[in-house]
């Protein structure tokens, strides 16, 4: 199994009437700014290992998970919304960088969907961005209103589901079942890593004969639709308001190609970042959309080298 050169320690903090679960490095005396790491879709902090490991800077470094993912629960709801992960994110940085007058500004790095919520966020509290970093941050096709009638009853057609029990993750029998499944997803994904991050994707529940049951952190609420279509013109409002200097950090293999074919592609993408005030897009070659897996030390060469 990978063996992580920088151990992290955990952490629980309130927010929101939920405790949330958060993994650090380095020292919390550091005069540098804090680095926050936010992971995406379905996945979990521990995910940014490889990379902390890689660095070769010492700093104070926070990397959550997101609520419904891994050690950080729900708090009992069927369905989540990109606006909580923004209060939650504020509320976090309350808690590791102040507030008000005496707050310090971050770094701030998300990965897809947490990608999706910093460029967001970067927009709605600019002051307290330091550097912002964007890795596979997408966002989605342009939706037309008339959409909306649609898409509001599918989003009641999966609630009815999920609570028919019909939305479930998949379990397996072994640790070793979770990290071939991590494999299956990510070709490039090595052997020794894959066995760590399902050691942390996953937990196991024995069942009464004996046996295990492995099941992934995450909540199956996360499997249902936006109610709300999505707005660009939202979204490059957003976009305008970020002051900080942004990296976009895409990998070779075109993810929005292989998801939604002629329907959002990168050009696109690239039209909407071009509301950003200061972007610069790296492309990073050999590597999929879990990048932050494939090249780790290119992925920290980029982010200390622009944070610095």
């Amino acid at each position: 199994m990978y063996q992580a050169r920088r151990p992290s320690r955990n952490e629980f903090v309130p927010v929101r009437n939920i405790n949330y679960h958060v993994r650090l490095w380095g020292d919390p005396a550091s005069p540098r700014p804090p680095l926050v790491l936010l992971h995406g879709w379905m996945d979990v902090g521990a995910s940014w290992q490889f990379v902390v490991d890689a660095m070769a800077d010492d700093r104070l470094v926070i990397a959550p998970d997101w609520r419904g993912f891994g050690l950080t629960h729900g708090g009992g709801v069927d369905n989540y919304w990109l606006p909580d992960y923004m209060a939650d994110l504020e509320w976090l940085l309350d808690h590791y960088a102040g507030r008000g007058e005496d707050a310090r500004q971050v770094d701030l790095v998300g990965h897809s969907m947490g990608g999706n919520v910093v460029m967001h966020y970067a927009g709605v509290r600019p002051q307290r961005i330091r550097r912002l970093v964007n890795l596979e941050g997408f966002g989605m096709p342009m939706r037309q209103p008339d959409e909306a009638p649609a898409r509001y009853g599918q989003w009641i057609d999966e609630l009815k589901a999920l609570h028919r029990g019909d939305k479930a993750l998949a379990h397996y029998t072994s640790v070793d079942g979770v990290a071939r499944r991590l494999m299956k997803t990510n070709p490039r994904l090595t052997a020794d890593k894959a066995q760590w991050l399902a050691s942390h994707w996953a937990a196991n529940q024995p069942q009464p004969d004996g046996t295990e049951r492995w099941t992934i952190l995450g909540d199956p609420a996360h499997k249902i639709v936006n109610a709300h279509i999505f707005r660009v013109d939202e979204t490059l409002a957003l976009y305008a308001r970020i002051s900080a200097p942004t990296l976009m950090i895409e990998a070779s293999d075109d993810s929005l190609s292989g998801w939604w074919k002629k329907r959002y592609t990168l050009e696109e993408f690239h039209e909407r970042l071009k509301s950003v005030p200061s972007v610069r897009i790296e492309r990073l070659d050999d590597a999929g959309h879990m990048l932050h897996h494939d090249q780790p030390l290119r992925v920290a060469q980029l982010i200390e080298g622009f944070l610095a």
